[in-house]
């Protein structure tokens, strides 16, 4: 506010407006101030693989990116109901830079979101569970407004990785939204869960009330 009167005093421009209006333009000031801040600190604290936006996003039909399902996703109405968003392709087609988008825009509607890869994830629940940290750990990523787990499925998920997944997505379960990418397709996530409980069990959790994004063509890095 202290720097909005002083342009005004440069300009001379407070002489033109009445005091009603001096003070509605320093307190709009002052809030598009802290919200810019606010939005600053979450995409630092989120840790997104790409700086993206979905003004970026190629939206051709060919690719498999329904425009209409794009614009509904951004009015972050799937995150407020606590569901899922889960998007696979090829290499290359863009997955993560279309999970980056949608959480740097999560993060300007004020949003919490964290983006992870999901071996890394597990590998910090690992440590976390050495370290005597896990439940805290699992207490953080519950109160996440928004989790992006990318490139699930490279490996095979491990009998505690399956536990420590499942423990996730169960706090997240239409509570918390997530977005899931992967290079495989949805019917082969139950081989790379392994154990068919689990299995059934988390599949249950993310598919049938989920937005699906199957992206389509060659490589966006080839066309680069």
């Amino acid at each position: 506010m202290g720097r909005s009167w002083q342009a005004l005093l440069e300009t001379r421009k407070h002489h033109e407006l009445s005091f009603t209006e001096g003070m509605e333009m320093l307190l709009q000031a002052e809030e598009d101030d802290r919200s810019d801040k606010r939005f600053e600190r979450l995409q630092r604290s989120a840790h997104f693989r790409y700086q993206a936006s979905i003004q970026e996003l190629h939206m051709e039909t060919s690719r498999g990116l329904d425009k209409s399902l794009v614009a509904n996703l951004a009015t972050g109405d799937y995150i407020a109901k606590g569901e899922a968003v889960l998007v696979c392709g090829s290499t290359g087609t863009g997955k993560s830079f279309l999970a980056s988008a949608l959480g740097h825009h999560a993060c300007s509607q004020g949003y919490k979101v964290v983006y992870y890869n999901l071996q890394k994830l597990l590998l910090k629940t690992k440590m976390s569970r050495i370290d005597g940290t896990i439940y805290k750990f699992f207490e953080k990523l519950s109160r996440t407004d928004l989790l992006i787990l990318d490139d699930f499925g490279l490996t095979h998920l491990e009998q505690q990785q399956r536990m420590d997944f499942m423990e996730i997505i169960e706090d997240r379960h239409a509570c918390k939204a997530t977005i899931i990418a992967s290079q495989l397709p949805v019917a082969s996530w139950y081989d790379v869960i392994g154990e068919n409980t689990i299995a059934d069990a988390l599949l249950d959790r993310m598919v049938h009330t989920s937005y699906r994004i199957e992206l389509k063509g060659e490589s966006l890095r080839k066309k680069k």
